[in-house]
């Protein structure tokens, strides 16, 4: 099996790069999405914006309460980007295999890798990566979803705040482990996936993401010198942040639904629509875009970096594997 530039196909080389992705994401991006979360899950009168948000989180908790909940991402990204790219390259791989006009390319005959009689290896159309995006999305949420979830029940924790004159609010959770022993004892196991469904209809819209990579990363290509870590770069921002502009409204409600009580005599949203209602009736339209301008900010800078680390990474362990 041979992968789009005409090389063998190994199974393990995203795995591995997908490591690094995680932690180039958790070291740029875990400040941003403690705001975004915090602004989602709020009530109005809490913060003025993204930047009254970061100033009092700091005033109230120090530089360390923007990292807050960043131990199941420092973990969990770098699991959940393995699994998450590990799977995208297999999954593109194949996609390549099916004989289908709608999966398969016909690039520029100039284009790097392109098909041409000197290069006849066929390559995946965008619309063939997209479809792999979702199949990787839906993959990595049976991981996601119990990471997310306490990684969401920690940054909402307003540890150190003073509830009146005297006395100051302790945290429910010390930690993670504490937080998923809690979270079993009380409600079972399996309530560490709640949020569930509400993450794979989130990550459906991979397909914004890496179409968009694809087709981003080809228009450098034919049109600009650039070298292919500064590509990476490009396209790994600027395609993270087409994504979370189609999918930020269904992020917002999957907060609402994690963050919302385990037990079920006292849980707010039965259902991903009642949560969706609930933004709309406390919040109207803008509802749905709360909290979006530091999520916005930390996609660019973040899977940018996270993009260069792994498709550098994927193209040092093919250069290792070919000597």
């Amino acid at each position: 099996m041979t992968d789009q530039t005409g090389k063998a196909h190994a199974p393990h080389r995203g795995f591995i790069a997908g490591v690094f992705s995680g932690i180039a994401k958790l070291s740029v991006g875990h400040p941003f999405d403690t705001v975004k979360v915090r602004l989602q899950t709020s009530p109005p009168s809490q913060f003025k914006g993204p930047l009254d948000c970061v100033l009092k989180t700091v005033k109230n908790e120090g530089i360390r309460g923007l990292y807050k909940g960043a131990t199941p991402p420092l973990v969990g990204w770098m699991f959940m980007d393995s699994v998450m790219l590990g799977s995208l390259s297999n999954y593109r791989q194949l996609l390549l295999d099916i004989d289908s006009p709608f999966l398969r390319a016909e690039p520029h005959l100039d284009e790097p890798g392109g098909r041409s009689e000197f290069d006849p290896i066929p390559k995946l159309s965008t619309f063939g990566h997209g479809i792999a995006g979702i199949l990787a999305g839906w993959t990595v949420s049976f991981i996601a979803a119990p990471i997310e979830h306490v990684k969401a029940r920690l940054q909402v924790q307003y540890h150190g705040v003073k509830s009146t004159s005297t006395s100051i609010i302790k945290p429910k959770y010390t930690g993670p482990i504490d937080c998923v022993l809690k979270i079993s004892r009380q409600h079972g196991i399996l309530s560490i996936f709640h949020g569930l469904r509400a993450t794979l209809l989130f990550r459906t819209f991979f397909f914004f993401w890496w179409g968009s990579y694809d087709l981003i990363t080809k228009y450098f290509q034919r049109n600009t010198s650039l070298s292919a870590p500064a590509i990476n770069f490009w396209a790994g921002g600027l395609s993270a942040q087409i994504f979370w502009i189609t999918s930020y409204p269904s992020d917002v409600v999957k907060q609402r639904i994690m963050t919302d009580e385990l037990a079920v005599d006292k849980r707010k949203y039965a259902s991903w629509w009642r949560a969706a209602r609930g933004v709309y009736l406390q919040y109207g339209w803008a509802g749905y875009w709360r909290g979006f301008l530091p999520c916005f900010l930390r996609a660019f800078p973040a899977n940018a970096a996270a993009l260069v680390a792994f498709e550098s990474v994927m193209r040092g362990l093919q250069s290792i594997e070919q000597e």
